[in-house]
């Protein structure tokens, strides 16, 4: 029989080797590859957000080889109409009936490919399926395979031919993760490998013992308290003047929502199981602040006009709540 100890090494023993599969392919980006693991845990969407050439597409073509799943890459371009991402419904002259063509949503891994090059319109048909893991088409519900993670990516220097995503969409992201330049160590070992014989994934999971170890991140323990924690912290974050924070009330239009408490103890509590712990601890949900409401926040123009970003107003709500 098998014990909650024996469960928990097995599932580490497994979340090494995909991890050890992954880097074997992708250079550096421990940080980005450990978020990664951390959605695909908590069963959250990634919204990504670095400079062209840092490994994003790689990383999830990578996993998704390594875990067996399928992979879907949409590029988002100013033309794209919704039912290029979820389908439609085609009508078939020889039977004289309509039937319906899926689009590329129907993925386990869906790679949004500079989802801010398409219009609010082709954004939002995103909406029903990473809510509710589902697209209707013609009043008819088609589920999409599980598990199911869509990884959006932005790239912050072009600003030209971009459309802001609706706020409705980027609360559906349970983090946004900041993607940085490798070192020049981690650069030398790129150029390495791209010059030399290619690297192949080899598979060493699927998508089955994927689901099992969902399960098994849904039973790792967290106090009542740190559930305190993190809604005190995404309150603080829509009314500062209740936690102490007046002086924080000018520089935010809008807080982050209920969404914001929900993914950051669900992240922190895959964070926890990757660890190798049952149970969380505050530091876990500290490491995660960041990722989960940067991208919630609505600064007021006069904190864009003084310079001010989201991570360094929640970095002086978290140093004023203990």
């Amino acid at each position: 029989m098998n014990t909650p100890s024996t469960i928990a090494a097995e599932s580490s023993q497994l979340m090494e080797r995909i991890l050890y599969e992954v880097k074997r392919v992708v250079v550096g980006q421990d940080r980005f590859l450990e978020r990664v693991m951390v959605a695909l845990l908590a069963q959250g969407h990634l919204l990504v957000e670095g400079v062209p050439g840092l490994a994003k597409t790689l990383t999830v073509r990578t996993l998704a080889a390594t875990l067996q799943g399928s992979y879907k890459r949409i590029q988002f371009t100013p033309d794209l109409v919704p039912a290029d991402l979820v389908g439609t419904r085609i009508y078939n002259q020889k039977t004289g009936d309509f039937g319906t063509t899926l689009g590329p949503v129907f993925a386990n891994l869906l790679l949004a490919d500079e989802i801010n090059r398409a219009p609010a319109k082709v954004q939002s048909a995103l909406l029903e399926v990473m809510q509710e893991r589902q697209v209707t088409i013609a009043g008819t519900a088609h589920a999409v395979p599980s598990p199911f993670i869509v990884m959006a990516t932005q790239n912050p220097i072009e600003t030209e031919g971009t459309y802001p995503l609706p706020e409705a969409q980027v609360d559906r992201f349970m983090m946004k993760v900041l993607v940085d330049y490798p070192s020049d160590e981690e650069e030398f070992v790129i150029v390495e490998r791209v010059i030399g014989a290619p690297l192949a994934a080899q598979p060493v999971a699927t998508m089955a013992q994927l689901a099992e170890l969902q399960q098994a991140c849904r039973q790792v323990y967290v106090d009542p308290s740190l559930i305190q924690y993190a809604v005190k912290l995404v309150g603080a974050t829509r009314r500062p003047e209740r936690h102490g924070l007046a002086e924080l009330g000018r520089f935010l239009s809008y807080g982050a929502s209920p969404r914001a408490s929900i993914s950051l103890v669900e992240a922190a509590r895959a964070l926890a199981f990757m660890r190798g712990r049952g149970y969380v601890l505050p530091e876990d949900l500290g490491d995660l602040a960041a990722d989960c409401l940067r991208h919630r926040l609505v600064l007021s123009y006069e904190a864009l006009a003084e310079g001010l970003s989201a991570d360094s107003l929640i970095a002086k709500v978290m140093a004023r709540l203990p």
